[in-house]
Formats: structure tokens, C-alpha cells, sequence
């Protein structure tokens, strides 16, 4: 099956080869979403809330383009720098699912910058 590259145009280009999301049949993908800015400056730098909210918000605008809401994501991908930051997280991200929440894994990982704390990846499965 053919997917549909979504790339919103008021994101900063990506710093690797990869689209912002990809939309094949009724489920979209969305990358790992990082808190980066234009040319990759790391945003919210010491403030896992920021970088959290900064990231459901990419993750927002993605599946919007796509067709979607925040309600259509099935599966949430997780990775955290240090586990410190687990409560921080969970804080900012049950106000983006306050409903039925999404199935979800989340593991402790180094990420591609030291300043950055989390990074999501999502599945969402559209009406």
C-alpha cells in the first residue's frame, strides 16, 4: 500500500531524511517528535514539562494535517533521557489524552542530543 508523506509547512526542516508523518490507509505514523526548533536548536533545554508540551503539540499539528486528532492515536512510543522526569511527563501528557488513553510504552534512552529530555512517536488510526 502507498502511504502519503505528511510534512505541515510551518515545521523547520527535519534534521535527518524523514518525514514529519505518513499517512497509508486510514492509520498515520508519526515520527519520533523531539523539542526542536529551526536548525535543530533544542528547545525547553532543563524542562522535561516544556519539552513534553512542545511534542504533543508537533504530534498535534501532524495528525491535523493528516486528516486527525489527538483522540485517533491508538499507540504512543516513549523515550525518556532519566526517569526523574516520569512525573513531570505524566503531568503534561494526561492533559492531551483526557480521555480514553492510548496504549503506550515508555523506556529510558539516550537521545540524539544530550539536552533532550523526551521524544514521542505515535500511531493514530483514523474514522
Amino acid at each position: 500500500m502507498p502511504f502519503e508523506p505528511i510534512n505541515p509547512p510551518q515545521f523547520p526542516a527535519p534534521i535527518a531524511p524523514y518525514s514529519a508523518g505518513a499517512k497509508a490507509g486510514n492509520t498515520v505514523y508519526v515520527s519520533g517528535v523531539l523539542a526542536l526548533g529551526e536548525g535543530g536548536t533544542v528547545l525547553h533545554i532543563g524542562d522535561a514539562a516544556g519539552q513534553t508540551r512542545h511534542i504533543l503539540e508537533v504530534i498535534k499539528v501532524t495528525l491535523e494535517a493528516a486528516g486527525g486528532t489527538m483522540a485517533d492515536i491508538a499507540m504512543n512510543h516513549i523515550f525518556l533521557k532519566d526517569l526523574d522526569d516520569y512525573a513531570a511527563f505524566n503531568a503534561v501528557y494526561a492533559e492531551y489524552f483526557p480521555d480514553d488513553k492510548p496504549a503506550r510504552y515508555c523506556i529510558r534512552a539516550d537521545l540524539v542530543k544530550p539536552e533532550l529530555l523526551v521524544e514521542i512517536a505515535s500511531v493514530a488510526h483514523l474514522a
